[in-house]
């Protein structure tokens, strides 16, 4: 360990000439306790100069302070971590021994409130500790993708309960996508998901789409003669969802005013699909298909977020696009269908074979059978109105 005489090189920073004597005493031949109080100084000396220290300074307290802390109790090591957690400027490598600290009440003040610790740090700290650790992290001001991301694929529902109703949290696409995989099987996730102004449109789509899920197993349970009334009835509570839902939508706002700026121009053809559906941008896809065909917008989301391929081949060829153009709408992460090679090569002899004309045949057909459900709706809405009480 450095020579500790070299803190009290300038005359603001001096202390009693008995602190450095216990000190060089401490770390030459001091027992457990003598350890402990002179940390405790060394501790305060640190906490009400701080601001002021040089690096080489706060170089030198950290070799002290991580000598005598090395081999104190638990609740002594926790009660240092409570210090030094909300310190601007802390001792490094002292503040990042304590977060990697096995004890978690000595990592988690300095998990949650310190900011000396990079996204590096809590990223490696994430992958490789407790699910104690991972909800400390979860708990801190600011929470970087990088960091979400481990986060959600490590921790358990209570560290991802926490991260996702933190508003300090940002979370990256594919984090979104485990998460909203992670909500089929808990539905206070989806609600504290759907809360979130952060949420990708198509994200919120298929939460949407796993709620339905949800309410027709159970009503098909209680009723398996009327299962196919019952997936009429939902599927429309869903396009209307989805409908209010990308009218509010600030996303699908900017992605209809840039399509309608760009169609203006120059019409919409098959190389914006490709170019919108290899870069992964949903709702730039959903227009350019949608305005391209005149299809409902609610067809072609369904489209992209179903696991089924056929409805995608159905409407790429409508259009007449290529077989690289209905290949990029296939394997847009949305749908989360993980084709394989022979998947795809067997996608590939379907759309081939498939003429334009059928495609366009199967879609009228569709569409007049949505209409006749829409009529029979209404009809069956205004019975229940007109009928005596």
């Amino acid at each position: 360990m450095r020579n500790a005489a070299l803190s009290v090189e300038k005359p603001e920073y001096t202390e009693q000439q008995s602190l450095i004597d216990e000190l060089n005493d401490a770390v030459a031949t001091g027992g457990a306790q003598q350890r402990l109080r002179i940390l405790e100084r060394i501790t305060d000396l640190f906490a009400t100069g701080s601001r002021g220290y040089s690096s080489d300074q706060i170089a030198l307290f950290d070799d002290v302070l991580q000598e005598l802390s090395a081999d104190i109790e638990v609740k002594a090591r926790a009660r240092l971590a409570g210090r030094l957690a909300r310190i601007g400027n802390g001792p490094p490598g002292l503040i990042r021994a304590l977060a990697f600290d096995d004890d978690i009440a000595v990592a988690e003040p300095v998990l949650v409130h310190c900011r000396q610790l990079g996204e590096a740090d809590l990223v490696e700290n994430a992958c490789s500790k407790s699910q104690e650790h991972l909800f400390a992290i979860a708990q801190r001001l600011e929470l970087s993708e990088a960091v979400t991301d481990i986060l959600v694929e490590r921790g358990d529902r209570r560290v991802v309960h926490r991260a996702v109703s933190n508003k300090g949290a940002r979370f990256s696409p594919s984090g979104y996508g485990m998460l909203t995989t992670r909500a089929r099987r808990d539905n206070r996730l989806t609600l504290a998901l759907g809360r979130r102004d952060d949420l990708p449109r198509q994200c919120f789509l298929k939460l949407l789409e796993t709620a339905s899920a949800s309410v027709r197993a159970k009503l098909e349970g209680a009723d398996p003669g009327a299962a196919a009334a019952i997936r009429g009835a939902i599927d429309d509570v869903a396009t209307g969802m989805q409908q209010e839902v990308r009218m509010a939508s600030r996303h699908h706002a900017v992605a209809v005013r840039d399509g309608r700026r760009r169609s203006n121009l120059r019409p919409v053809t098959e190389a914006n699909i490709h170019a919108s559906a290899h870069g992964q941008a949903f709702e730039r896809t959903v227009f350019a298909l949608s305005e391209l065909g005149r299809f409902p917008a609610d067809l072609v989301e369904r489209a992209l977020l179903d696991k089924g391929e056929d409805m995608i081949l159905i409407l790429a060829k409508a259009v007449g696009c290529s077989w690289t153009t209905a290949k990029g709408l296939l394997t847009m992460y949305v749908a989360e269908r993980n084709l394989q090679p022979g998947d795809i090569a067997a996608a590939f002899e379907r759309y081939k074979k498939l003429t334009r004309e059928t495609a366009c045949k199967v879609l009228s057909f569709y569409q007049v059978r949505m209409q006749l459900r829409m009529l029979q709706n209404a009809q069956q809405e205004k019975n229940v109105g007109s009928a005596p009480a």
